[in-house]
This record gives C-alpha cells, sequence and structure tokens, in this order.
C-alpha cells in the first residue's frame, strides 16, 4: 500500500522543481545585466544601440552599447505614456501608446495608436492617425510597417475580429505619415487573434502571433501560436504546431530560419499553468514541424520569474530581453539583460 501511495505521489514531486531565490544572481557567463530597470527593448539597425522603455505607459530610452550612456527620448514630454519604442530603418523610432494616460485597459486597448519620433534631439513624437493592437512588425531594411486591428482599438469593427495591416512610413510630405496601408490576413473569431510580430527574408515574409483564448479548459489567459505568412502568395503556416502550450514568436534571427518564441513548454517539468506567465525564451525553427524547439532562459526555473521579450540584432550575436515576474501583466519588465550566442 505504501509503494502503491509512493507511486501515485511520484510525479507531483517530479513537477516541483522551481527553486528559491532571484535568476539575476545566477546568470550564464553569456548573459549581462544591461541596465536595472526597463522593459520592450529593440536593437537598432547598426546594433549600436538598444531602445526600451522605463516601465508600462512610461518614457522612452536608449542606451549604446559601447559607452552605457543611457539617454532619455521623452523626458520633456509632459505625460508621456508609451508602452514601446522601436527603430525604424533610417535609425529614427516609431512610437506605440495611447496620447494621453485614462487607465491600464482603456489606454494600452482603445487609445493605442502610432508615433512618429525623429532620432534628432529634442524632437516630438508625431501623431500617424492609426490605432492599433499591441506591437507592431518593422523592417530593418525598409520603411515598411505591419500591425495589427482588433475591434478593441476599432470599436466599429464585429466583436473578435482582428486582421494584419500592412503600410509605408512616408517622410516626403510635411509630416511624416503612414501610406499604401492595406490588409493581408484576418480573422473572424476568437480562437485566432492577431499580433504583428516580424518581416524576413527581405521583407517578403512576416511571422505573427495567433492568440487562442481559454482554448484549453485548464488555463484561464488562453495560448498562442507563432504563426507566418507569405505577404506575396498568402499562405499561412502554423509554425509551432503546438495546440496545448503557449507560443509567442518574439523576436527573428537574421537569416530567416529561426524566432525566439515566449513560450510555456518547460511547465511539463516544472508545473503550473500554461499561459503567458509561465514561460521562458524558446528558440524554434520555421520549418512548419513545430519539433525544434531548443530552450535559452531558465529563469522559469525560479519561482515567481520568467523572461520575456526577446529581440536578435541585426547581426545574430546577442539577444536582448528582460527579466519578469509571472503575477505581472505582459510586457512589464525590471531590467533589460544582454545575451550572446
Amino acid at each position: 500500500m505504501k509503494r502503491l501511495l509512493f507511486l501515485l505521489l511520484l510525479p507531483a514531486v517530479l513537477l516541483a522543481q522551481r527553486k528559491q531565490g532571484n535568476p539575476l544572481d545566477s546568470l550564464s557567463p553569456n548573459m549581462e545585466m544591461l541596465t536595472h530597470f526597463g522593459e520592450r527593448a529593440d536593437f537598432s539597425p547598426d546594433n549600436q544601440r538598444v531602445a526600451f522603455m522605463d516601465k508600462s505607459f512610461g518614457d522612452a530610452f536608449v542606451i549604446d552599447l559601447k559607452s552605457r550612456i543611457i539617454r532619455c527620448l521623452t523626458c520633456s514630454i509632459p505625460g508621456a505614456a508609451f508602452l514601446r519604442l522601436m527603430h525604424l530603418s533610417n535609425g529614427d523610432y516609431i512610437l506605440i501608446g495611447p496620447e494621453k494616460f485614462i487607465d491600464s485597459n482603456i489606454s494600452r486597448e482603445r487609445d493605442n495608436e502610432l508615433w512618429y519620433l525623429s532620432s534628432k534631439p529634442g524632437s516630438k513624437p508625431i501623431r500617424l492617425n492609426q490605432r492599433m493592437h499591441e506591437g507592431a512588425a518593422i523592417s530593418k531594411h525598409s520603411m515598411l510597417i505591419s500591425f495589427s486591428e482588433t475591434s478593441g482599438d476599432h470599436p466599429e469593427f464585429p466583436k473578435d475580429y482582428s486582421r494584419l495591416m500592412i503600410a509605408e512610413v512616408d517622410l516626403s510630405g510635411p509630416t511624416p505619415s503612414l501610406i499604401h496601408v492595406h490588409k493581408v490576413y484576418e480573422s473572424n473569431d476568437d480562437q485566432c487573434s492577431l499580433e504583428a510580430q516580424d518581416f524576413y527574408d527581405n521583407d517578403s515574409k512576416m511571422t505573427f502571433t495567433c492568440y487562442v483564448n481559454k482554448a484549453e479548459p485548464r488555463s484561464s489567459v488562453g495560448l498562442a501560436k507563432v504563426m507566418g505568412i507569405d505577404l506575396k502568395t498568402g499562405k499561412v503556416t502554423d509554425f509551432s504546431q503546438s495546440p496545448d502550450t503557449y507560443n509567442e514568436c518574439e523576436g527573428i534571427f537574421p537569416d530567416g530560419k529561426f524566432t525566439a518564441v515566449e513560450g510555456d513548454r518547460q511547465v511539463a517539468e516544472l508545473g503550473g499553468e500554461h499561459g503567458m506567465r509561465n514561460i521562458d525564451i524558446w528558440k524554434l525553427r520555421l520549418d512548419g514541424t513545430g519539433k525544434d524547439f531548443v530552450r535559452l532562459t531558465h529563469f522559469n526555473d525560479y519561482e515567481g520569474w520568467k523572461a520575456s521579450n526577446p529581440v536578435i540584432s541585426t547581426d545574430g550575436k546577442r539577444m536582448a530581453f528582460q527579466v519578469a515576474h509571472t503575477s505581472d501583466r505582459a510586457g512589464v519588465g525590471y531590467g533589460i539583460v544582454l545575451y550572446r550566442f
């Protein structure tokens, strides 16, 4: 009887493997703490700088990777409440966020929009008159940009509808604007809510995340798939092929053969709920089989911790990501870590 009870309890014992403490106290030799505050990093096209936000609905910063000098780009703007800062191919920036902060839900969803910010000192953000959902895909080679629109930021849309849009940032006029705006893909239900991620193969293809709302009965936060679209043919591919796990693509490798993924596959060994909270960073080969996943970080080995929001340098030599807590809302971070491949 005792032996039977032991065998029944053994799986639970094997799952209870998370460590106590702080993963930043045990960084591997190929990692270093780049900043002790901030979230949502982004490499410049020449890999000389990393842009990041100090906090959600906060100010935008950039750090020089040689001098380690940090500059604030929006601190002269009263009430700045941005969520993301991303480099354009010409060295300027795209800012994402509301004009002003109302509350974390309205400002992140209904009022979320795109802004242009010149890299010239003292520049002010210029509204691009485009509401959008969460993040954007921005080319490192051209002025191409992609973003998604949903019923959350466009109340006139049907409930649960979302679509991927492509546009170009045009600087030829008196003020920056978006031109050639057009739809490339759409979803009509909550089994695939869309978010643009990264261009690759000379901007002919793009990765995006398909969020699956409460697809798994034991998960209250929903799951996600790594998807890709050929912008010439319209063909869509499910790259992760893992319907029972969370897989959010974040950061393309320059050869276009791999992407970094916020994934929860380690939950099978460590226990806990599937979804966006118990995540670490994985590397996925974009061959469509979903079989080649390699774990890159082990922050979720520690109770209450995760690594998230990875980006890859355009030379493929480094990755930047943020350290975060599993209890936080997606995107919240407490410092940027630099990872050398």
